[in-house]
């Protein structure tokens, strides 16, 4: 045991969302005398930068909300009122709509937000709350008994007693601790942009369901939208290196004239789209979270809110098991964790993936199936309600964070 090593009771490896709200959570709930600690190369000088926007539900917003984040956010929030779903090919004139959802409960569906807003209020946020932040990567970790120790890529040493892998899809840190995943490519790339538009989106947003994928259409503040363009990978990289005006063109077909003239405000750039879920999401002392534990479809924009879901749920058995003088990293806090996520997690992986397969096709007889039931759907008030109480995370046991309670 190194006795200069910097302790912890909690080290975060990654500065992403999940791990600085993580951060944020367990420093408000257990107060400066719970060391925590946030490990990332790019807290060299400044927060990480992303420069993509998100669709908060209403349980993660209700976290942001509890953790004093959500009311400081000074950028744009755009609430999605309304949303329609239309299942057609790209050719047809008319796409008629087979579903549409409203907020419920007098609150919107979601808020588009920019992630590099919310990255610096939880940032400034953890830094009040006295989590330390340490601008190194882990490079290798060893459990034990007692704690982890963890080596740093600057050559510092940590001890804690849980490390928490907020590290990414990729995650080395997964990795190391030898746990497998589930995973698969699904050829597709997903396209992003700003678009800029004549007319007022009125707080819709539209999911077109085309032969080639998902195309989503989503509201930001102001007459502008973002898209989530979902296209077979080669077709996505021929689309983003075409000429500005021959992009426009092919943007417009899937667009659409109801708002009026379009125009592309950023350089659209694409992303390949694959599924990931590790087998297990925590290991000796260790706890895998947002990317690093699954990776699915963004066809119903709930990546992010996964993510924060496991940080209400982890964040909660760790501020529990602190309160009772029990150790935070213990196998019996981690298996509490991994109960309350496993099945949500698999439930919601499962489901976009499913829901990819069964649109992103030109069968007949798949259409005729998926518009039926569309439409059976849209005249159950009941289904859609719960529909919309799962995406929001609202649904089953729900930790205190996503209800709005503090810790």
């Amino acid at each position: 045991m190194n006795e200069r090593a910097a302790k912890f009771n909690v080290t975060i490896a990654g500065a992403g969302t999940a791990g600085l709200a993580l951060a944020v959570a367990l420093a408000r709930g257990l107060g400066k005398g719970f060391a925590v600690a946030v490990c990332d190369p790019a807290l060299k000088g400044k927060l990480p930068s992303d420069d993509r926007v998100s669709a908060i539900a209403g349980g993660a917003r209700r976290l942001l909300t509890a953790l004093g984040v959500w009311q400081r956010l000074a950028g744009p929030l755009q609430p999605i009122v309304s949303m329609e779903i239309t299942d057609s090919r790209l050719e047809d004139a008319v796409r008629p709509t087979f579903l549409s959802f409203e907020g419920g409960d007098g609150e919107p569906a979601a808020h588009m937000v920019e992630n590099r807003d919310v990255l610096a209020v939880l940032g400034a946020a953890a830094k009040e709350a006295g989590v330390t932040f340490l601008p190194s990567a882990v490079a290798s970790f060893e459990a034990n008994d007692a704690g982890v120790e963890l080596a740093l890529a600057g050559g510092a040493a940590v001890q804690s007693r849980l490390l928490v892998a907020a590290d990414g899809a990729h995650s080395k840190l997964r990795q190391q601790a030898g746990i497998k995943t589930v995973n698969w490519s699904y050829g597709q790339s997903g396209i992003v942009a700003t678009i800029g538009h004549e007319r007022e989106h009125h707080g819709k947003a539209v999911q077109h369901f085309l032969a080639g994928g998902p195309f989503a259409i989503l509201p930001l503040a102001g007459r502008q939208s973002s898209i989530v363009w979902t296209e077979p990978s080669a077709e996505a990289e021929r689309l983003v290196n075409l000429p500005a005006e021959d992009f426009h063109a092919e943007l417009e077909r899937r667009f659409g004239l109801q708002l009026g003239e379009i125009e592309v405000l950023s350089k659209p750039r694409a992303f390949p789209l694959g599924f990931s879920i590790a087998r297990s999401f925590v290991a000796e002392r260790l706890a895998l979270l947002g990317d690093a534990a699954h990776v699915i479809h963004p066809i119903a924009g709930q990546g992010l809110n996964l993510g924060l879901r496991d940080v209400a749920a982890l964040a909660e058995s760790i501020v529990e098991a602190a309160r009772l003088g029990l150790d935070p990293g213990a196998a019996e806090t981690l298996a509490k964790y991994e109960r309350w996520r496993r099945f949500d997690t698999l439930a919601m992986s499962f489901t976009t993936d499913a829901l990819n397969r069964l649109f992103s096709n030109r069968s007949d007889a798949l259409k005729l199936l998926r518009d039926v039931g569309l439409g059976l759907v849209d005249r159950a008030p009941p289904l859609k309600q719960m529909f919309a109480k799962e995406a929001a995370g609202l649904t089953g046991e729900v930790p205190k964070l996503l209800r709005g309670e503090v810790l």
